[in-house]
């Protein structure tokens, strides 16, 4: 499993990107995954898929209003298979950051409130993946 190739800036278009991604990255996970705690790891990674996408589009939507610019997206996507939730474990770990550093640089509060609630799902993603077998 690799972790995010990481570019030499994150740019607030590139973590929407990323997240955006993220959520085919987990989904094909939760497909995949087995053995023991799977079925926590496959619920886990559900509830991380089906809401991150939405908090992504909001704060792409967000940043573009507060901007008043379209963002520049990258053109390609690489898609790391995860096979297991110790894969995702590490997949989502790397987004935590890459949602931090662009957070620190953001000007505006009202999207670092939205990273915030990134930064909680993936939190509680977390936890789930860690502790729940």
């Amino acid at each position: 499993m690799e972790t995010i190739k990481r570019p030499a800036k994150y740019t607030p278009a590139i973590l929407g990107f990323e997240l955006l991604q993220g959520s085919t990255k987990v989904h094909l996970n939760h497909l995949l995954v087995e053995g023991v705690g799977s079925y926590a790891a496959h619920k886990a990674m559900n509830i991380f898929y089906d809401s991150v996408a939405d908090l992504a589009d909001n704060f792409i939507e967000q940043y573009q209003g507060a901007t008043e610019k379209l963002m520049v997206f990258p053109t390609t996507a690489t898609f790391p298979l995860l096979k297991s939730g110790k894969d995702c474990l590490v997949y989502i770990k790397t987004l935590y950051e890459m949602v931090d550093l662009v957070q620190v640089e953001c000007p505006y509060s009202e999207i670092k409130n939205t990273l915030d609630e990134v930064k909680s799902l993936i939190n509680s993603t977390k936890y789930k993946l860690i502790f729940l077998k």
